[in-house]
């Protein structure tokens, strides 16, 4: 008996702190999990400087604000077309073969970014192509990241697989845009380019390391059927249905970073607006790097539950604050709930998913928590024009609250969800003879 279980001695004071630490074990014990969560490192941090480098370069060539927005519209069909498609495929073939390509493949585009900012009349429209194939290639490629974690983690482990996942990015999402700003402030896009065309490059490095991880020998090849056969899996598992629902909906109405240069006006403090921008991924920081209570949760979907609406909650108290200090207090709580609600629905999805299936499961996942915001936006923009930018926060935090709600009252599988007596996701099969760090062996 471990002294997590409930009938353990109570831990000393020092034992209490490091209960609260990320668990570390599927990086202590795992290979393949060390040496994609330092590739994921490496990554996200050079796609952050892309992040923060294509807007800026597209506003000095245009001047215009809808030019700049625009690049957000050219990402997201390819997102939706093939975050599916890449379900699929993430399903029938090797997934360290596809994510490998597919990374090699994104530092193609960042050297064409590179090269085409070191021409003397760089182009508008290529910028839009990269960002169009870069979001393409990002959906074929998340599902199996997704993926893969099922069979390098063991299951008691995947909880904390999950928060050092989030934890990686979170050091990207803060670290990157911070260092991107020096950069190109102070040496120009081009070495923000070339920045993350050296990460992408050690990232493959790292991702040859990984072990095979082929896909069944029965899997059918990627097809429209396959998607749909996905799709009636999840709508099955009502458990499941519920966290892709609760995620959309939180995003879609209570997502005010487009909002966010309004809002600073409004409060008269132009100098804050990188702070709003970063105030969520710093609560979310916070929660990765205290989330060792996390592997001792079983009720994940009230866990999911009460994050989004906590999420939307906050967003109420932000719109309402009168201070700026007060608002980023409230985004910060907002993203620490953020990050705890996603813990929890990764948890879920890796838990009960067959392998099968996970490939395309996963793209279903890419599509609710990619989409959302993205809608979310148009929505806190259109009220915002109609109202204000303080009533876009709080009345979309409000319908946030309602929406979580009504969803945990007419899916009661989630409310009830406990990984102690779920289903679970089956082991593959035939087993495979599995080093003493869970990897299969061949």
């Amino acid at each position: 008996m471990t002294d997590d279980s409930p009938t353990a001695p109570a831990k000393p004071n020092g034992g209490r702190a490091r209960a609260l630490l990320p668990d570390l074990t599927p990086w202590r014990t795992s290979r393949d999990f060390r040496l994609m969560w330092l590739a994921g490192v490496i990554t996200t941090f050079g796609s952050f400087l892309t992040v923060v480098a294509l807007p800026v370069q597209v506003k000095d060539l245009t001047g215009s604000a809808a030019a700049v927005g625009a690049i957000g519209a050219v990402e997201l069909v390819p997102l939706i077309v093939f975050g599916l498609y890449g379900g699929a495929l993430a399903d029938a073939m090797d997934r360290k073969l596809l994510i490998n390509a597919t990374e090699a493949a994104q530092g193609l585009l960042a050297a064409a970014l590179l090269v085409n900012t070191l021409l003397p009349h760089p182009e508008v429209w290529l910028l839009y192509v990269v960002a169009a194939l870069s979001s393409a290639l990002t959906g074929l490629q998340r599902p199996a990241l997704d993926a893969i974690v099922q069979r390098i983690v063991p299951r008691d482990q995947l909880a904390a697989a999950a928060s050092l996942n989030a934890l990686r990015y979170q050091v990207g999402a803060i670290a990157g845009p911070s260092v991107a700003g020096l950069v190109i402030a102070w040496a120009g896009l081009s070495w923000a380019y070339t920045a993350d065309t050296v990460t992408f490059a050690v990232s493959v490095c790292l991702g040859l390391g990984l072990r095979r991880s082929p896909a069944a020998h029965d899997a059918a090849p990627p097809s429209l059927r396959g998607i749909a056969q996905g799709a009636r899996y999840a709508w099955s598992r009502k458990e499941l249905l519920g966290t892709y629902a609760i995620d959309m909906a939180a995003m879609f109405f209570a997502y005010p970073a487009a909002i966010f240069p309004f809002l600073a006006d409004d409060l008269h403090a132009r100098w804050s607006l990188g702070l709003m921008y970063a105030a969520g991924s710093v609560g979310s920081l916070l929660v990765s790097l205290t989330s060792g209570w996390a592997t001792r949760v079983h009720r994940h979907g009230r866990m999911v539950v009460l994050a989004a609406a906590g999420w939307g909650a906050a967003m109420v108290f932000a719109g309402w604050a009168g201070e700026i200090w007060l608002v980023l207090l409230c985004l910060a709580v907002a993203g620490g709930l953020d990050m705890i609600s996603g813990i929890g629905r990764s948890t879920m999805w890796n838990q009960t998913i067959p392998d099968e299936l996970r490939g395309r499961l996963a793209g279903i996942e890419l599509l609710s928590y990619s989409v959302g915001p993205q809608l979310g936006q148009v929505r806190s923009g259109g009220v915002a024009a109609l109202t204000s930018a303080r009533t876009s926060v709080w009345s979309g935090g409000a319908a946030c609250v309602a929406a979580v709600g009504l969803l945990a009252a007419s899916l009661p599988a989630l409310m009830a969800y406990d990984a102690r007596g779920a289903a679970r996701a089956p082991e593959q099969t035939p087993a495979a003879p599995r080093t003493a760090d869970g990897v299969e062996i061949g």
